[in-house]
């Protein structure tokens, strides 16, 4: 054995283990960046629970071989170091394991799109106005924060807004995050397909290489219109990506919000005709602006207020979209209801059966039943 074998071998034993530290409680959910689990420290004192983000650090196949640290946990850990904030997921340490990084989080018992489905499948009744309100308004304010510190998030959806058994929103899944602060290259450049489709702003949609905060802003838009509707909004069937034919135009997700938005025009938005892709518009017959109709519709409890500030988030023209601090200082935010909140907690698994290395329990699950939490919010 080498003296470079060896040191790296004391190196690794010396190296803290996850299961030294952290009892594993069961895990969470999965992706394309790996999988999440939820533990709780082996210090007594501390009473804490943890989500632990287990990222992929291997192509899986007959051939198994290292592949390094992918860009987006780069990033995700280095924001998610420098960001202190109530309303962004908090990261606590990082551990390396096996070759796989770990990032140790602030865990939460919800995320928004369980609380939507646990609304339109379960319960088949709308969310409470003065639910609705206390997550738009946490979720702004973490934007706020993140704007201000030049950060786009540029992945804004239900499944990343997570949410304590407090009732805190947390802001989590940074990985496609971005400082955007005197750029050195258009940030298409580096990716170029951001944000998922149904909340993807329409400049985006048109092949913008230049983009500002303001496609975080008509995301959360289609976020706070979902949960009024308790479905998505521009619900649009994703081009799938071709590399030999390069990003692919996203015609059904224009056409689901011309449907509802009315077909742009360069009255309502001067620079539209500067986009990459506006010749495509050809392609698509005039619509009306049916957004009226459809909020009066589908959202019928709320107030003129919340339409107005709805309309500002989701205006076409991204220089006149309203900002997050805007929106968060908006007079719907001054109106009744006081917020509460009242869900059942998440399912958590025992273990994942796709990854031993955490655990050596069989998979089983654990039955939870469904617990009362009145919780009082303060905007």
């Amino acid at each position: 054995m080498s003296m470079l074998q060896l040191y790296r071998q004391r190196r690794e034993q010396r190296r803290t283990k996850i299961s030294d530290k952290y009892e594993i409680l069961g895990f969470i959910s999965s992706g394309t960046y790996g999988r999440v689990y939820k533990a709780r420290s082996r210090n007594k004192n501390d009473k804490e629970e943890y989500a632990i983000k287990q990222f992929k650090s291997e192509k899986e196949g007959e051939t198994i071989m290292t592949t390094g640290i992918s860009q987006s946990a780069c990033r995700e850990i280095g924001l998610c170091r420098e960001l202190h904030h109530d309303n962004i997921v908090k990261l606590y340490e990082v551990l390396l394991e096996d070759k796989a990084l770990h990032m140790v989080l602030g865990y939460t018992e919800y995320d928004l799109l369980q609380i939507t489905h646990h609304h339109g499948q379960n319960l088949r009744a709308p969310i409470p106005e003065f639910i609705v309100k206390s997550f738009l308004w946490q979720l702004l304010n973490g934007m706020v924060y993140l704007h201000a510190n030049w950060v786009l998030h540029r992945d804004l959806k239900p499944a990343n807004i997570l949410i304590t058994s407090e009732g805190i929103i947390k802001v989590g899944d940074l990985g496609l995050a971005r400082i955007f602060q005197r750029p050195l290259q258009p940030l298409y450049n580096g990716d170029k397909v951001v944000v998922t489709v149904w909340y993807r702003a329409p400049e985006l949609l048109l092949g913008a290489r230049h983009y500002t905060k303001a496609i975080d802003v008509w995301a959360i838009g289609c976020i706070f219109a979902e949960m009024m509707a308790l479905r998505p909004i521009f619900k649009g069937e994703e081009a799938k990506m071709d590399h030999k034919k390069g990003i692919p135009f996203q015609q059904s997700q224009l056409t689901k919000i011309f449907e509802i938005m009315g077909t742009p025009t360069q009255e309502r938005w001067p620079k539209i005709t500067h986009l990459p892709d506006y010749p495509h518009l050809s392609q698509f017959r005039i619509y009306p602006n049916s957004f009226k109709p459809w909020f009066q519709n589908m959202c019928k409890k709320y107030s003129d207020s919340a339409f107005h500030l709805l309309s500002a988030m989701l205006e076409y023209d991204p220089e006149r979209r309203i900002t997050a601090e805007d929106a968060l200082n908006h007079p719907y935010f001054q109106e009744d209801p006081k917020p509460a909140l009242n869900y059942p907690k998440r399912r958590i698994v025992t273990e994942d059966s796709r990854d031993p290395n955490m655990s050596k329990n069989k998979v089983r699950y654990i039955a939870v039943k469904p617990s009362i939490h009145v919780i009082g919010f303060a905007l």
